[in-house]
């Protein structure tokens, strides 16, 4: 028994020899996959399972005012083939039509919001590679459990018939396919990246808005130089396109073709103004943290009643604006309770995430890693400022389109706590006289200073 138990060692121990190299090998290869698939689970179980339990419940899907409108208006597409020239027929077509063809295919919204719970669950794919690509392995991997269970109105908003959850989507799969671009310099890529950022520009405003924001990365990551040599190089096509754009545009407005548009416009930017401005609102509804004044309606600049308005009441709107940039943070803030232990605890709960966010802000500067991940950095800018230019949506639902970004960033904040820990740890651990701490901690630490100098 002992001489069996003796051979069996020793092919055991031979085996291990053997294939250690190449399972080693193997392993690198594809640890990638490895560490996504149970993030992808994690992140299906999360979704999926508030998905059936409103599935199951007696109020069923949740639905607003702006949810009926929409599936309203894409059973109507699909019944006359016709979009009309209103300011959310036209500025929303991307969604509108994607919702029509969702419908005509599926029938019921059900699985509509299936679809998008089942794709918003997958983004977490998008948050690992983007992670890696502009921090390291750690950073992805902390930033992607921060998706999986960190981030609430990425679930919530999977579920409603509106166009914030596949906005979300493709505002990922576009800057996924910008980094590859630049990254391996691939056309494939290159194709993808453009077709996406034109689908997101037209997919609702705040799309617009961030494919600004994303050429400015472009310019950036570039330079100057390269931007006024591409310039050079394809003046004549770029002078061309704008003026056929001008000589449209003109041709446009002169016809009255835009004039419903503009009329739309026009009325929802009084409504903003006179039902948000003037009463001093942060949010979309009356809260008790509002700024209330009595704002002055004299139209006396440029004819103008928004820039009048603007103008003559700029000392009020800039208190909106600092109140309504420090409720972007969260609610949390308006109900500080620095007098009770409880309070001081939940309050450092609660600003621990921005602190690392403000870590891997300052890390990336001092790293010289900020001019290739601005991106997040322009991408969470650029919904601060939408929010702060018309309002906040009581359920924060415009701030959504941010919160991967801020998990990304908060991964590299967290990446940088803990080297920082593990290099603490060997400082003391040698200051004490003993001998070196287990390999792993070397190995970790020489890991990600190899990712972060790669």
């Amino acid at each position: 028994m002992d001489d069996r138990i003796g051979r069996w060692k020793g092919k055991l121990f031979q085996w291990f020899h053997k294939y250690k190299e190449p399972v080693w090998r193997l392993f690198q290869k594809y640890q990638d996959f490895v560490y996504l698939i149970p993030f992808v689970l994690l992140s299906l179980k999360v979704r999926l399972q508030y998905f059936y339990f409103l599935l199951s419940s007696e109020q069923g899907f949740p639905q607003s005012d702006d949810t009926r409108w929409y599936i309203h208006y894409a059973q109507s597409l699909i019944a006359n083939h016709t979009i009309g020239q209103d300011m959310n027929d036209i500025l929303y077509i991307g969604y509108n039509v994607l919702l029509a063809l969702l419908l005509a295919i599926c029938k019921d919204p059900v699985y509509v919001i299936f679809i998008q719970t089942v794709t918003a669950a997958l983004c977490v794919v998008l948050v690992y590679k983007i992670a890696q690509m502009l921090f390291n392995r750690t950073t992805a991997l902390i930033a992607s459990y921060l998706y999986c269970y960190h981030t609430w109105p990425i679930t919530l908003w999977s579920s409603y018939i509106l166009s914030d959850s596949f906005f979300i989507s493709f505002q990922l799969l576009c800057v996924y396919f910008l980094l590859k671009w630049t990254d391996t310099k691939k056309n494939s890529y290159k194709v993808c990246f453009i077709a996406t950022a034109l689908y997101l520009f037209v997919f609702r405003p705040a799309g617009i808005i961030t494919v600004l924001f994303i050429a400015m990365y472009l310019l950036i990551l570039v330079g100057k130089e390269t931007w006024l040599a591409f310039l050079r190089k394809h003046k004549l096509a770029i002078g061309g396109i704008l003026a056929a754009i001008a000589v449209a545009s003109v041709v446009l407005l002169t016809s009255g073709k835009l004039d419903p548009l503009m009329a739309s416009m026009q009325f929802n930017a009084k409504k903003v103004l006179y039902n948000i401005y003037a009463f001093g609102w942060i949010y979309d509804g009356p809260s008790p943290y509002d700024h209330y004044y009595k704002p002055d309606y004299r139209m006396n600049i440029m004819n103008s009643l928004i820039i009048s308005f603007f103008v003559n009441n700029w000392d009020h709107i800039a208190v909106i604006y600092g109140k309504r940039a420090l409720a972007f943070i969260g609610r949390w803030v308006w109900t500080l309770d620095l007098t009770s232990l409880k309070g001081i605890f939940k309050l450092s709960e609660q600003v621990f995430p921005t602190f690392l966010f403000f870590i891997g802000l300052i890390a990336s500067l001092r790293n010289r890693l900020f001019r290739k991940s601005s991106i997040l950095w322009l991408m969470v800018v650029n919904v601060f400022i939408f929010c702060i230019i018309f309002f906040i949506d009581g359920m924060y639902r415009y701030k959504a389109p941010a919160i991967p970004f801020i998990a990304i960033a908060i991964g590299y904040g967290g990446d940088r706590v803990l080297q920082t820990a593990l290099l603490v740890m060997k400082y003391v651990w040698r200051r004490l006289g003993a001998k070196d701490p287990s390999p792993v901690i070397h190995n970790h630490s020489a890991e990600l200073n190899k990712a972060q100098s790669g």
